[in-house]
C-alpha cells in the first residue's frame, strides 16, 4: 500500500507544482488537447502510459 501512496502523493506533487507555477500553460495546453482528434489523444495516453510503466521498471530493476 506505501508504494502506492508515494506514487500518487508524487503525482499530485507535479500536478500542484503545474498549476502553481504556470497555470495559464496548463489552460492552453487543456485547449490544445481538446482541439485534438480523439484518435491523436487516445495516442497521447498510450505513449504516456508506456513511459510511466518503463519508469517504473527501470525503478523496480534499480531497487532490487
Amino acid at each position: 500500500m506505501t508504494p502506492i501512496l508515494l506514487g500518487l502523493g508524487l503525482v499530485l506533487v507535479i500536478e500542484g507544482l503545474a498549476w502553481a507555477l504556470a497555470p495559464s500553460l496548463v489552460f492552453r495546453v487543456l485547449e490544445t488537447l481538446r482541439d485534438m482528434p480523439p484518435e491523436q489523444r487516445r495516442l497521447a495516453g498510450l505513449v504516456a502510459l508506456a513511459l510511466g510503466v518503463a519508469l517504473l521498471w527501470m525503478a523496480r530493476l534499480t531497487t532490487l
